[in-house]
Parts: structure tokens; C-alpha cells; sequence
């Protein structure tokens, strides 16, 4: 089991149990759908597949709710892509804390901010001339920004819009320019406070 699997499994029963445990939830579940954006090389060969998220309060102070969160999104490539002919999966994985505004005047709007890492892994699937499968993978991280804005629908449903902005960690020798180390990410989803 990759370690992507473990980690994704270990953070589910962490706020499982937290959930289960406490009878103020603080607990949200979120489904988004991730829009890579700009000119660079994942805005320029991935479409957005599906983005999941869980995001835990652990300090509900007025006006300011602090926590933290963790988002796994799966991005993948257009095969008519000339430069990327074969299947191609990247994964994101987004810890993060993030800080969520209540606004007097606008209860229904909740405005938020989150710091954090960004731990990207791309697998490429291809054939040979002896229509062998070769695999390759490669993994780049780097720091991570979140702003985001939710929409209460009712009580425990909201729907929300986020942007992510990641500066990639580059090699040596790989140029240091926009296009291979800033990548954005719009989000639009649905969560679930339970």
C-alpha cells in the first residue's frame, strides 16, 4: 500500500473517531471539483477529476474558527494531448490549518484561509513497441495556499468556491520560472457539516 493510500486511510479514522467521540461536531466533509488554471505544465495537460476534503474546528471562537483540514484531489491528463499521448493520474494531497470567518451582517457567508503543504504524485501508464505497460511516476511538493468562501444552503449543507495557489519545490536544473512552479486550482464543491 502506498503511502498516499495510508495516509489518506489513517486521517479518515482520525476524524471518524473525533466525530464519534464529541457531541459538538466540528466535523465537515467536502466534494469538490478541481479547475487546473493558467499556463503551466498542469493547467496545460490535466482536467480536473474529483477533490476530497475534511476539515475539523478545533476552536469555534466568534469570529474566528481555526482548524485544520486535509483535501485529496486526482487529476487527469487529455489523451489528444500531443506532448502527453498515454494515460496519466496525478494525485494531490493538501494538509493544511485554515482560519474561517463569521461575518455579523453576512451569516450565511463564510470567507476562509489556509496554510500548508502540497504533496504531488503523478503515474504515467504507457506501452513500448512490444506493447509491454511501462509505469513511471514522478513526486513534487511545495507550500500551499487556500482562500475560500462557503455558501450555508441550510443548517448542515453548504456550497463553496476555492482557489489554491502551490509553489512547487523545484530540482536543480529544472528552470525556476512560472511555468514549472506555480500552480493554481480553482474548487467547486459541496460540504456536509455533521
Amino acid at each position: 500500500m502506498t503511502s498516499f493510500k495510508q495516509s489518506i486511510i489513517i486521517v479518515l479514522i482520525l476524524f471518524y473517531s473525533a466525530n464519534v467521540f464529541t457531541q459538538d461536531s466540528r466535523l465537515n466533509l467536502e466534494v469538490n471539483y478541481p479547475i487546473p488554471i493558467d499556463d503551466n505544465f498542469i493547467g496545460r495537460s490535466f482536467k480536473g477529476f474529483i477533490d476530497l476534503g475534511l476539515k475539523y474546528h478545533f476552536s469555534k471562537v466568534k469570529p474566528i474558527n481555526l482548524g485544520v483540514s486535509i483535501n485529496a484531489g486526482l487529476l487527469k491528463n487529455n489523451k489528444d494531448d500531443r506532448i502527453q499521448p498515454f494515460d496519466v493520474n496525478m494525485t494531490i494531497l493538501q494538509p493544511r490549518l485554515f482560519a474561517e470567518f463569521s461575518i455579523k451582517s453576512l451569516t450565511k457567508f463564510h470567507p476562509s484561509v489556509g496554510f500548508g503543504y502540497s504533496f504531488i504524485s503523478a503515474k504515467a501508464r504507457n506501452f513500448d513497441n512490444f506493447n509491454t505497460q511501462i509505469n513511471t511516476s514522478e513526486n513534487v511538493n511545495g507550500f500551499n495556499l487556500n482562500l475560500g468562501i462557503a455558501l450555508d444552503v441550510s443548517e448542515k449543507l453548504f456550497t463553496q468556491f476555492q482557489y489554491d495557489f502551490i509553489k512547487i519545490n523545484l530540482d536543480k536544473g529544472v528552470p525556476k520560472n512560472k511555468y514549472n512552479s506555480n500552480v493554481n486550482i480553482l474548487k467547486i464543491g459541496l460540504g456536509y457539516r455533521f
